[in-house]
């Protein structure tokens, strides 16, 4: 051993230019190359003869003094065997190892293989040693001198073979990166100091493997895409040749092979230092069409890429916009639900990182039709909201960038799914108004977020308590129940109110059971029961609530079940029904900030909102947590303020108020005294000289909480029915207002004084007479600050009458009788009951819709509902096919208003048949959606009420069919049983109703439905028994019905399960001997109205025809000449026709279109409507285009099949041609017409109808109300001449 030390140390001293030395040891040299020394079992003595050979390839370079290639081999295998020693840093050779690798990589030895033929496998040996030993406990210079050691082989070399390739290459791969970072390190290091080199070698490898597919050239053909990430990473010229053949790659038609790519491309493209797709512009557009690949993998790798590219390269956001908006229709659900993670992602890292239409694909994404995506949707917008506006983390451009999501949000809860109402409230208690915040930061949060949502926002929170509030007095009402003695009838009363409860939960499949079983433990465990009771009392503050859900929820866990859907369904409960944000503290809380608003020392500004605004918003607020939490309102301070509100000059704020008072109030007069002194002046001041709106609710608050109301209420009546004077209008209405519920609340103590003043003067002197003359504009609709005093009197007078009889509730004096003919005699005649022509268009078109809509509210009492006759009840119905389109909107409203309360009786729901004649496409849609309503509530009242099987003629919406029947041949329009177009249009009114009807067939009710409408011709029409025409019309209509429900229905021909029952007012009782098998409807016309051929369109009533009311007086006027434009009587065939097509477009301008849903507001600007839409439309317009849409009629075409006047002026008597055949109006008699000239305008010509007015075919939801009920102005002829010898041309079709 020693003697090889010594031999080491004489070649370590030698040095190259020793010639002598040389040629002296070189027996040795050789002698230490022979096999003795390079299999020498002791690795010492091995370690000291490889440092030795190192010496002497140093010494001897650059000649080897070995000649044979074989020994070559031998001995450099040898050395680097001996490298693995650099593995063990603490071993006492290290040293010497050291040496042995500086040695050979300071000289290059191993250059000197290159002479060698098989030097590759020297070099491979090489690396893989070097790659294995390297590890953390090396310092810098040992990784240096294996880097040089490897470089200058290969930058020296011919080129670098696969397998040497692969040693450095697979050192890349994740797994074996995981496994010796150092390895990978010295890889990287090398790759880049050999770029120029390696590179061609790198891509020819990618080519053999992407390219011409031969994975076997490498064993690591397999992880190409990870070697080409790492690549990427170290050094993207490693790659130039390459990108090429990714971009073919991209295009493969193996959907797997293209998902790799795009996963590689995705870490390329996302990666944060990288430029590649500013560099690689063809590679990126090619890589973008990826996100519309056929297969789903593909799309759902290339929306998850978004989200890294939108955080690292904000630049691209443009490129990506587009192709993650197809993805948010994607019809795979993970698609659009990461497209939602993708963004909110992006912007809760920072928003600006997202721009407004990325946003917005999240917003539409809230609506989505699976759940998983809403609920995605929701809550990323939730997190948005509470980060950028709540917290203000990103200040206040970002906070209104973001300010929408609030309004977005709750309107989602007018959605059908009870699951998302209760994400709704999840995310308004969590991330809207946050419960865990102090009562004034919280209250705060409240009080600016009600200031600044926008209407149907705050009707949508507000419907949110009030579910929440009628759920809690279910569970009150549950528990109440449990105090009872048990009984059949206490049981049956439980279990509808649990069956009540789960339909408000997730699942209500599901819940039904878990409610039961929650009932049971509470029947068992009566302090279970009484921490609910505390939940649900309206005393308990924010704080208990916590404790008691708490206390709830941990008493219902099972330790050994970790997922427990029973106490997940229980929490969903008690969540809805816990008061987290509203108690007396919260109040106290409120009622200061709006004292603040109102002195002007509040952050109203700053916040967004003007005080005004602020302090009408905070009173609204408390309004309706006035119902919600009356008990919590009740302190003198709370009250003192909301005294102060009545004091201020704001209408709304002192309403608002007073309604406060109303419902919290209740012992006011016991508790606090001094608030009750001073309320009741205020009261009474409201009740006589405030607006209508605070004369109501201070009558009714006076009503509510004091106890001595009748004298209080007499205060009131008694100087108001004195001083009435119908010469003052303008005074009127308030007194008017404040009598009419007077008598509806205290009927016992104010009927009989009420009757005298209705009489005398109510009815006799002012509804008998115009004072004043309305304004002549032309206009069918004026807004509420333009209509006269006198009408608005007039309005409020027969509400008075109204609430006088609702009041009274018994017809005992008739009075309800001759209100009815009174009302009915305004429809009659327009609105002009007193026919002396001083009345505006716009003001009888208020009056219509006030006559219409008192007579419904009357049919809503059933003393009422059976005096009123079936001509009442038509003339009634008539009113939603009015011409003016706002009094079709609200009637059609209160309409079904009523209708889904269970208020009005089946035969009104009728009416929205006539609908399918409304010339305004969103009319249509809206009383489609009102059907769908009202038919979903009566079945599921049926279903959860047992009762109400008894009582199914008033609540199965099957029995609509014969009212609808019954009201169709009655249709003024509906005069020729045999005319196809009039029965074409009767079809369309029946299949308006049939098709919501027959949706779906439960309890088989198609087959019940057609033997409805057949056992109906088997009666007779009892409102004219013994008249031929009405029963043929009857039986056509009845024809027409069973034609549609047999062409719509294979299950029609079952057996009905039932005989249904018809209503006596309606239909005879059928004769036993009377039997009417006739087909009222020709086979021939049989296939015209089932195959849809194409009619003339028109308007809403092809003609206006009489109809006889009864008690009704026949009211004979002359009316004056409605001039415009003068129109050649050419015009008379086709000026009414309009193209279905351009009424199905008319949309309707900022109108809520339902107020189950008043989210659905379509709000169209006049500046962007189509020429189409133009209310102005000329006389050219008019006669173009016939088509096919339902809820047209056609224009009359020839002289003879309807009666048309047409007016004309002197000056162009002569140009207008032949005259046609006079034209009755609906509702009333034909009347003489003065002779005027026909006006182009749609709205100036108005046919002398009474009764139903029909709408302009081309008529538009009035946005702007000058525009779109705008006429001509009238011009009065200098000569009247006979009326039969003028026509008018009704140019409204």
């Amino acid at each position: 051993m020693s003697y090889s030390q010594m031999v080491v140390k004489t070649f370590m001293d030698m040095d190259q230019d020793s010639e002598d030395e040389k040629q002296q040891y070189l027996p040795l040299a050789l002698h230490l190359a022979s096999e003795f020394f390079l299999r020498n079992p002791n690795k010492d003595v091995r370690l000291l003869v490889a440092c030795c050979l190192a010496d002497i390839f140093r010494i001897y370079a650059p000649e080897a003094p070995y000649t044979s290639h074989d020994k070559l081999k031998d001995i450099f295998l040898f050395i680097t065997r001996q490298l693995k020693g650099l593995e063990d840093t603490k071993s006492p050779q290290f040293n010497r190892y050291f040496y042995l690798l500086e040695n050979l990589a300071w000289v290059k030895s191993y250059n000197i293989c290159f002479e060698l033929e098989d030097c590759n496998d020297i070099f491979i040996q090489l690396f893989r040693t070097l790659f294995s030993v390297i590890n953390n406990s090396h310092n810098q210079k040992v990784q240096m001198h294996m880097l040089d050691l490897m470089s200058s082989i290969i930058m020296e070399g011919d080129g670098v073979t696969q397998e040497l390739l692969d040693s450095i290459l697979i050192n890349l791969i994740p797994a074996h990166k995981n496994l010796n970072k150092q390895a990978f390190d010295l890889a990287k290091v090398l790759l880049k100091r050999t770029v120029q080199t390696i590179e061609p070698c790198i891509a020819n490898f990618f080519n053999q493997v992407l390219v011409l597919g031969k994975s076997s050239v490498s064993d690591l053909s397999e992880h190409v895409f990870d070697l080409i990430q790492e690549l990427f990473a170290i050094d993207p010229h490693l790659l130039l040749s390459v990108m090429p053949q990714l971009e073919f790659k991209l295009k493969s038609n193996d959907g797997e092979e293209r998902l790799a790519v795009v996963r590689l491309l995705a870490k390329l493209f996302g990666s944060k230092d990288s430029d590649l797709a500013t560099q690689n512009r063809p590679l990126w557009q090619c890589f973008l069409g990826r996100f519309n690949d056929i297969h789903v993998p593909v799309r759902l790798e290339s929306v998850k890429f978004a989200s890294h590219c939108l955080m690292n390269h904000p630049d691209l956001a443009k490129d990506l916009t587009e192709y993650l908006k197809v993805r948010s229709h994607d019809p795979e659900e993970a698609i659009r639900h990461d497209v939602i993670v993708t963004i909110i992602t992006a912007g809760k890292r920072d928003l600006s990182l997202v721009n407004d239409q990325l946003l917005g694909f999240v917003r539409e994404r809230t609506l989505d039709k699976r759940w998983r995506v809403r609920k995605e949707a929701m809550m990323g917008l939730a997190q948005l909201y509470k980060k950028y506006c709540l917290h203000a983390e990103a200040g206040k451009d970002a906070a209104e960038k973001v300010s929408w999501i609030k309004d977005k949000l709750l309107h989602i809860y007018y959605q059908n799914s009870i699951d998302d109402k209760l994400l709704v409230e999840k995310i308004f208690a969590q991330y809207l108004v946050p419960h865990n915040l102090e009562t004034e930061e919280r209250m705060k949060c409240l009080y600016y977020l009600y200031a600044s949502l926008d209407p149907n926002a705050v009707k949508a929170l507000n419907e949110m308590w009030k579910c929440q509030n009628m759920l809690r007095s279910h569970v009150r009402e549950l528990l109440d129940l449990h105090k009872q003695p048990t009984s059949e009838a206490n049981s049956a009363a439980m279990f509808g109110k649990l069956m009540t409860i789960a339909k408000n939960l997730p699942d209500p499949g599901k819940a039904q059971d878990f409610v039961k079983k929650f009932n049971q433990v509470l029947g068992d465990d009566e302090k279970l029961r009484s921490q609910l009771e505390l939940l649900i009392s309206p005393t308990c503050s924010c704080k208990q609530a916590d404790v008691c859900v708490r206390e709830i929820a941990r008493k219902l866990a099972n330790p050994k079940q970790p997922t427990n859907p029973f106490l997940e369904m229980v929490k969903f409960l008690l969540e809805r029904i816990a008061p987290v944000h509203i108690d007396s503290e919260a109040i106290s809380a409120l009622v200061k900030l709006m004292n603040k608003s109102i002195e002007g020392t509040a952050d109203d500004e700053e916040e967004g909102v003007s005080p005004d605004t602020a302090i009408r918003a905070g009173l609204e607020l408390l309004k309706v947590l006035s119902f919600t939490h009356p008990t919590s309102f009740h302190s003198a301070e709370t009250y003192e303020s909301l005294l102060q509100c009545l004091r201020m000059e704001d209408d709304k704020v002192a309403e608002a108020a007073i309604q406060i008072f109303r419902n919290t109030g209740h012992k006011i007069e016991t508790d606090l005294p001094q608030i009750r002194s001073t309320l009741i002046p205020i009261l009474h001041q409201k009740a006589k000289r405030g607006t209508p709106h605070q004369a109501k609710q201070a009558v009714h608050c006076i009503h509510a909480i004091f106890s001595n109301k009748e004298v209080q209420l007499a205060q009131i009546f008694e100087p108001l029915s004195r001083s009435l004077n119908a010469d003052v209008p303008e005074q009127l209405i308030t007194p008017l207002v404040s009598l009419g519920h007077i008598s509806m609340l205290a009927p016992d103590q104010f009927a009989s004084p009420m009757k005298s003043v209705v009489a005398n003067f109510i009815v006799k002197d002012l509804l008998m007479n115009d004072r004043s003359t309305g304004e002549k504009n032309g206009k069918l609709w004026s807004p509420d600050e333009e209509v006269s005093p006198e009408v608005l009197a007039k309005v409020q007078a027969i509400k008075l009458l109204v609430r006088w009889l609702l009041g009274m509730k018994n017809n005992q004096s008739k009075s309800a009788n001759s209100t009815l003919r009174l009302l009915s005699a305004m429809l009659v005649s327009e609105g002009d009951l007193t026919e002396q022509k001083r009345i505006s268009k716009s003001d009888m078109s208020r009056l219509r819709l006030a006559a219409g809509s008192a007579i419904m509210k009357l049919a809503q009492e059933p003393c009422y509902h059976e005096i009123i006759t079936p001509e009442q009840f038509q003339l009634c119905a008539l009113v939603i096919n009015d011409e003016c389109y706002q009094v079709r909107q609200i009637f059609a409203q209160k309409l079904h208003k009523a209708l889904v309360k269970l208020l009005l009786p089946l035969e009104y729901m009728a009416i929205f048949a006539l609908c399918a004649k409304d010339p305004v496409k969103e009319r249509r849609a809206h009383a489609r959606q009102c059907l769908l309503k009202n038919i979903s509530i009566r079945r599921e009242y049926i279903k959860q009420n047992p009762m109400a099987n008894e009582k199914l003629l008033s609540l199965l919406p099957e029995y609509v069919v014969p009212y609808m029947i019954h009201l169709l041949a009655h249709d003024p329009d509906f005069t020729k049983p045999q005319d196809v177009d009039q029965l074409r249009d009767v079809k369309e009114c029946l299949w308006f109703m049939l098709e919501v009807l027959m949706t779906k067939n439960e309890n088989n009710s198609h087959a019940f439905m057609k033997k409805m409408s057949e056992n109906i011709k088997l009666t007779r029409d009892a409102q004219s028994p013994d008249e031929p025409k009405a029963n043929e019309k009857l039986y056509t209509v009845c024809d027409v019905a069973l034609c549609v429900i047999n062409s719509k229905s294979a299950l029609c021909n079952a057996d009905s399960p039932k005989d249904p029952v018809l209503p006596t007012k309606f239909f005879t009782q059928p004769e036993k001997d009377f039997c009417n098998d006739r087909n009222y409807i020709s086979e021939e016309t049989r296939v015209l109205l089932l195959t849809g051929k194409p009619k003339p369109t028109g308007v809403l009533g092809t003609v206006n025809k009489p109809l006889s009311a009864t008690g009704r007086r026949p009211y004979i006027r002359t009316t004056g000449s409605e001039t415009g434009s003068s129109v050649n009587s050419e015009l008379s065939s086709s000026a009414g026709n309009r193209s279905r097509e351009q009424s199905s477009d008319i949309s309707e301008t900022g109108v809520s279109e339902n107020d189950e849903n008043p989210v659905r507001i379509i709000s169209v600007t006049p500046a962007k409507t189509e020429p189409v839409k133009n209310k102005e439309i000329n006389s050219d317009q008019t006669t173009q285009g016939n088509s096919t849409e339902r809820g047209k009629k056609r224009t009359a075409t020839a002289s003879g099949t309807e009666n048309i006047h047409q007016k004309t002026e002197e000056k162009s008597v002569e140009e207008t041609g032949p005259s046609l055949a006079a034209k009755t109006r609906r509702g009333r008699p034909t009347k003489p017409e003065p002779q005027g000239t026909t006006a182009k305008n749609e709205e100036t010509n108005k046919p002398p109808v009474r009764g139903r007015k029909r709408a302009a075919a081309n008529q538009e939801s009035p946005g702007n109300l000058e525009a779109g009920n705008a006429k001509a102005p009238k011009q009065q002829d200098t000569a009247k001449k006979p009326a039969a010898a003028q026509r008018q041309i009704d140019l409204q079709r």
